[in-house]
């Protein structure tokens, strides 16, 4: 897990070298159904980096919830199936 947060630091440590680097780049025109802007390169790289980390994040959060909610319940499981295993080791065989 540690070495996707080192990758994503590097991707935006190029990132943000590119958009220093192209500061001076001309304008661009983005066009969407009926919206229209005019931005600067820098900004449009940025905003599509971002906007890829939000999707990402959202698609996301459900398996992590799903994870952490089968990892819940299989804890509690095991604390069940260890209580029994010490009351019976406990019982007085007849």
């Amino acid at each position: 897990m540690q070495f996707f947060f080192w990758l994503a630091f590097l991707v935006l440590i190029v990132v943000a070298v590119f958009a220093v680097q192209n500061s001076t780049a001309p304008p661009v025109d983005l066009k969407f159904i009926v919206w229209s802007l005019r931005t600067s390169l820098v900004y449009t790289i940025l905003g599509s980096i971002v906007s890829g980390m939000v999707i990402i994040l959202l698609l996301w959060i459900p398996s992590a919830f799903r994870s952490s909610q089968r990892a819940r319940s299989l804890r509690k499981k095991l604390e069940l199936l260890e209580r029994e295993k010490t009351e019976r080791g406990n019982a007085v065989p007849p």
